[in-house]
């Protein structure tokens, strides 16, 4: 069974993961009837015997089924292929040279930018404001072990430094730029597929904070801002050559 393009198996196991109790066959019936799903007793009952072969689910006498770790690992899996082709077919039907043009003109406004925040909330910062970037930095280690997505911890951390500056317009300059979605999972789709190191960066610019040290900071964020203007040529170059 090919699970992580099997929409029916993957709602049996997100179902049964959401239970506080085993779910039987019938109720299972229901539950995806209720997700536009239809299925038969006996359709379910060959799949939740596959499932359970498979090591994805357990059954508990006369009570149901219940997920595995195997099981809730598939469920992560799945998701993180799907998300993946997502992001795949949205480039590929927004790919032209245009949308590398406006990828790296919004890079190239956040690098001056942001070099200019990181100087002045080097000056600035508060320890409150340090403990604040390094819990942030924390989450986003732990989001990463785990495969999920760090996009609102990168959000935070970039906000928090331009919060930090104690500069008005840099921090609302930021803010506008930041929506002009260079910070999304897209783009933390494209970073990965690049191999891109991302927590080495933000450390270095959190030392540098750590160290209220203006130009380590400027050049820490500049050097953070090429990465990535390079992981964004890197990709187009790999994957769409024809865009020049």
């Amino acid at each position: 069974m090919e699970l992580f393009t099997d929409e029916k198996a993957l709602s049996i196991l997100e179902i049964v993961s959401n239970g506080s109790e085993p779910i039987g066959s019938w109720n299972l019936v229901e539950l995806l009837e209720k997700r536009g799903i239809s299925v038969s007793p006996a359709t379910i009952g060959r799949m939740l015997n596959r499932l359970e072969k498979l090591g994805y689910l357990r059954k508990e006498k006369l009570k149901g089924r219940v997920i595995t770790p195997q099981g809730m690992e598939a469920i992560r899996i799945a998701k993180e292929l799907q998300r993946r082709k997502h992001y795949q077919e949205e480039l590929d039907r927004l790919i032209d040279t245009e949308t590398l043009e406006d990828f790296l003109m919004v890079l190239e406004a956040r690098k001056v930018v942001e070099s200019a925040t990181a100087r002045l909330a080097a000056q600035n910062i508060t320890e409150g404001e340090l403990s604040k970037l390094e819990e942030i930095l924390n989450q986003q280690r732990m989001l990463h072990e785990r495969s999920e997505s760090v996009t609102d911890t990168d959000i935070a951390f970039h906000r928090a430094i331009a919060a930090a500056s104690r500069n008005k317009v840099l921090e609302n300059i930021y803010k506008i730029i930041s929506l002009s979605g260079q910070q999304s999972e897209l783009f933390e789709y494209i970073r990965s597929q690049v191999g891109a190191p991302y927590m080495t960066s933000h450390l270095q610019i959190f030392d540098a904070l750590k160290k209220r040290d203006p130009e380590e900071a400027e050049m820490s964020m500049i050097r953070h801002m090429d990465s990535l203007i390079e992981d964004v040529r890197s990709y187009w170059h790999i994957y769409y050559p024809e865009a020049k």
